[in-house]
């Protein structure tokens, strides 16, 4: 299994060429408010110049958030995180952002911005295509957020949401098997281990993953 994180593009073909529409993203963004785990990638019909900008376009350096997204973290095509300056103002009688129009004010403007919400993905997370995440929002490793879906609260991890706005649909696994993937945290070993562990993962067999937890 080739695994490897330093790869721009992590999807080689047989014949030895890339997919240039795939990206590892912490290969591709350099961004003072985003972090972004390995492994995660995106996939993108019209790759952009700018990652940062295509994924989360009103998050921009200095902003008072963070966007931070685990690893092995799955993003279709289409996917945007609104992030939290993106909002408006909404405690005077227009939402209308006059000071951003005036140089002498627009500073002030900004600084009014602080201790704004981050944006959380956790690990193992498959972003269908189109898919919309709001400000603020927290989600749980393992989780699958459905194509469209317009997500404006916490998913609970490997848990399945849809919709506009997105409502559960479904958990994946039953809550002990759920304590058990979070407990082993299989994104988090070395790499010659989930490399190993790859059968246990695709099968699915949780107690071969158990096991190869602590292979001494």
């Amino acid at each position: 299994m080739p695994l490897d994180p330093a790869l721009r593009h992590p999807l080689v073909l047989p014949d030895g060429s890339v997919l240039p529409n795939m990206v590892h993203l912490n290969r591709v963004i350099d961004h003072p408010n985003i972090q972004i785990g390995d492994f995660t990638y995106a996939n993108d019909f019209d790759p952009p110049s700018d990652w940062a900008a295509r994924l989360a376009p009103y998050l921009y350096p200095g902003a008072p958030e963070q966007l931070v997204i685990g690893r092995f973290c799955q993003i279709a095509h289409g996917v945007r995180f609104i992030t939290a300056s993106a909002n408006h103002a909404m405690d005077g009688l227009t939402t209308f952002p006059f000071p951003v129009f005036d140089p002498e004010t627009i500073d002030g403007y900004k600084a009014s911005f602080t201790g704004l919400p981050d944006t959380v993905v956790g690990h193992d997370v498959w972003i269908g295509h189109g898919a919309l995440i709001l400000p603020g929002v927290r989600i749980g490793s393992g989780a699958i957020i459905g194509a469209g879906a317009v997500v404006t609260r916490d998913v609970p991890p490997y848990t399945i949401v849809g919709g506009n706005p997105a409502r559960q649909i479904r958990p994946r696994f039953d809550k002990g098997m759920v304590d058990r993937l979070l407990a082993l945290a299989w994104w988090d070993w070395p790499l010659d281990r989930i490399r190993a562990a790859v059968s246990a993962l695709l099968a699915p067999d949780l107690a071969a993953l158990e096991r190869l937890a602590d292979p001494g």
